[in-house]
């Protein structure tokens, strides 16, 4: 899910040292599609897909022509039966052929940045197909606890491999517009010192890139959030609109958990019971809470703390993903924990269901 998000959230664009008027040709061929039927190339802006050319099918293909004095992120798309499709590619100078099958293949090839792009797609639809069929057979109700143990660890060792060979790609192409998108689609997945250690490979010329400012400005919240870092204050509203701070519970507290979480977030909902039964049974002997909401709608905010017996203290700026206070804290899903001492230190990061209280066993001995 998070890769989808990223993929189409990185809309930048991808600029790569090339003379003017070049030109390109965009030429493919699409299943189900008919002659006369609008092909689109269209590009991100504004976080939505703009057309910027339109060309229609004629004897079975559709061709794009122009110049190109860069290398950027582009769409082709279309509607079939009312429903949208395409693929994402590189427009470039020279000859780029895109083909798009009925049973969901894409490909797109001719320039250097489009071979590259091909050959990693392939590579993890590969994987892909791998990994669904292993979560397939977790549905099977006839596996045993080992079984399914078992399955789960070789799903998991399976996603490592995808992601250890898309950094490697994205190392590889660091100095290309390939490499920088992929960055800009992956790096919410990264480890800190993983992305530390590529965001510092990335050239000079992409360093002002919007989508290299972001991550860094992510990467540094995430270091000053990390686990033996003091925390980062900020202030909010709670439901009733006092202003309060993070500090003013902190030093209260012998140990707080700070909780990002959502009215519309259903894992958050689902969580906030092993919340609730670890604050019940600690909140006497030292333990408290401070919920942080990314909802954008009091009302809605109000309504999920009575319906989750919530009852420790919230706060909000009510901007959704946007929140302040996530931001501060490199937040990139939710529910996010921050389990901080009453010294102000960060002693634990996202910690769920029977975490949170073998932790706390630990810090409150």
């Amino acid at each position: 899910m998070k890769k989808l998000m990223y993929i189409f959230a990185a809309g930048t664009t991808l600029l790569a040292a090339c003379q003017p008027g070049n030109t390109y040709k965009v030429t493919g061929t699409i299943e189900g599609l008919n002659d006369g039927d609008t092909v689109y190339i269209q590009k991100v802006q504004e976080m939505k897909l703009v057309p910027t050319d339109t060309a229609i099918i004629t004897n079975g293909q559709f061709e794009f022509t122009g110049t190109a004095d860069s290398t950027e992120l582009r769409y082709v798309t279309y509607i079939n039966n009312g429903r949208p499709n395409g693929t994402n590619f590189f427009l470039e100078k020279g000859n780029i052929n895109v083909t798009m099958s009925k049973n969901g293949k894409k490909e797109v090839k001719g320039t250097p940045s489009n071979e590259t792009w091909s050959e990693y797609s392939a590579q993890m639809d590969s994987m892909y197909t791998e990994m669904r069929e292993i979560y397939g057979t977790l549905m099977d109700t006839t596996l045993t606890e080992e079984g399914r143990k078992a399955k789960i660890d070789l799903l998991n060792s399976k996603e490592k491999a995808s992601m250890d060979y898309t950094i490697e790609v994205i190392k590889t192409n660091i100095d290309n517009p390939v490499g920088i998108f992929l960055l800009s689609q992956n790096y919410s997945n990264m480890e800190p010192e993983t992305l530390d250690t590529v965001i510092n490979m990335v050239p000079a010329k992409y360093q002002g890139d919007q989508a290299i400012v972001n991550i860094k400005k992510e990467l540094d919240a995430a270091k000053k959030t990390a686990v033996g870092q003091k925390f980062t204050d900020f202030e909010m509203q709670t439901p009733e609109g006092k202003t309060v701070k993070l500090s003013d519970y902190i030093s209260k507290n012998k140990v707080t958990l700070l909780d990002f979480w959502a009215s519309w977030c259903g894992p958050c909902r689902a969580e906030m019971p092993n919340v609730v039964k670890a604050y019940k049974e600690y909140g006497k002997k030292g333990f408290g809470i401070v919920g942080v909401s990314l909802d954008n709608n009091a009302e809605a905010w109000k309504k999920a703390i009575k319906e989750l017996d919530i009852t420790w203290p919230q706060m909000s700026d009510l901007k959704g993903w946007a929140c302040e206070g996530a931001q501060l804290y490199a937040v990139r899903g939710i529910p996010a924990t921050f389990m901080i001492n009453q010294e102000g230190i960060i002693v634990a990061k996202d910690v769920r269901g029977k975490e949170i209280t073998n932790k706390l066993d630990e810090l409150l001995k």
